[in-house]
């Protein structure tokens, strides 16, 4: 009965993707939020978590999201500036600010990460975890090869 109720769960959410998905596809801006609802059905399926432990889980994958994010950007931006500083010929003390605000802002996006492990592993058993970690960087590559392929955008067929 426990499987039933998880594999129509799954199927729920995989339809409720695709009709969010074909809804929006003609919204570029929406992009980002075609990609999560498909992130969130492949990953539902990789872990096969239960509906008790997804409402647990979502919330706490989502706020870490969040904070994957930011620190991102953080790298992005300081990234930039350092890209600008050694593009213009800044001084070699300019430059050194730079690159160090850059190694801080990789160190920061290291720490989202270690803190991520110990909230996930607050709401999930070990295993499932790590089938986390792999399905994000399946997800990840799948995505990858599909823009390589011409696929375009999430939620786009060819």
């Amino acid at each position: 009965m426990k499987k039933m109720i998880h594999i129509a769960l799954a199927a729920l959410i995989m339809l409720a993707s695709a009709i969010t998905v074909s809804a929006n596809r003609r919204c570029d801006g929406d992009w980002k939020q075609k990609m999560m609802s498909e992130k969130i059905a492949f990953l539902t399926v990789e872990l096969g978590i239960t509906p008790e432990e997804a409402q647990v889980f979502w919330p706490v994958y989502n706020q870490i999201d969040k904070e994957r994010d930011e620190a991102m950007r953080k790298v992005f931006k300081a990234f930039k500036a350092l890209e600008d500083a050694t593009s213009a010929g800044k001084g070699e003390k300019e430059i050194s600010k730079f690159l160090n605000e850059y190694l801080k802002a990789l160190e920061a996006q290291g720490t989202v990460e270690q803190n991520a492990y110990k909230e996930y592993s607050k709401v999930l058993p070990v295993e499932k975890l790590a089938k986390l970690y792999v399905g994000e960087e399946k997800f990840r590559r799948q995505h990858i090869r599909r823009l390589h392929g011409g696929g375009g955008k999430p939620g786009q067929n060819k």
